[in-house]
């Protein structure tokens, strides 16, 4: 038994010594970030999609308002790491962006106004949270043709009833195409 300990007393301090070796890698953090983006953006479109498909715009809207908090709770266990929309005139209260979001949106707004293409626009940093290292990405959305439906200028009686019943505080409506509609934020600790 003491041989036990005394193993376990030696090769701890050297275990932890290995763990606290290893340096950050912000390439592949911004990589493992970019994946969970793909992967959450992909898996909500295509449920957005199918639904468009299978009922038009009011169908979609249920997605947005209970499929994609579960695309999302999913996403992100599957991806280690915190996953969200945000928006400045966000739909869902929920979406509403903190100080530093806000200030990226802001600024992805200004380079689409300079005519910076949106599609590919991204936000990186690492700031420093409780002791560990923590990648923050922001990926913005584009408004697409398909997304007017819901979000645009024009919105039809019905999908107006619907954005009305489900949410209320709506303030997500008024875009036109090739604006930033919000971004897809990845937090994720090291």
């Amino acid at each position: 038994m003491k041989s036990t300990a005394l193993t376990i007393a030696l090769i701890m301090p050297l275990c932890s010594f290995t763990l606290f070796a290893q340096e950050f890698d912000q390439g592949k953090a911004t990589d493992e970030a970019k994946a969970a983006v793909k992967a959450f953006g992909g898996a909500l479109k295509s449920e957005l999609v199918a639904a468009m498909k299978n009922g038009g715009p009011t169908n979609a809207l249920g997605v947005c308002n209970i499929e994609a908090m579960s695309i999302t709770a999913h996403i992100s266990k599957e991806q280690d790491a915190t996953i969200s929309r945000v928006s400045l005139k966000n739909r869902n209260p929920e979406n509403a962006p903190t100080d530093w979001q806000k200030a990226i949106l802001e600024e992805f707004d200004n380079r689409a106004a300079d005519g910076e293409d949106i599609a590919p626009m991204a936000s990186v940093s690492v700031v420093e949270q409780n002791g560990k290292k923590q990648l923050r990405l922001m990926k913005a959305v584009p408004t697409e043709g398909v997304c007017l439906a819901c979000h645009g200028q024009e919105i039809s009686p019905d999908v107006q009833a619907k954005l009305d019943e489900l949410y209320p505080q709506d303030k997500a409506t008024g875009y036109s195409a090739v604006e930033v509609r919000g971004a897809i934020v990845v937090v994720k600790e090291y």
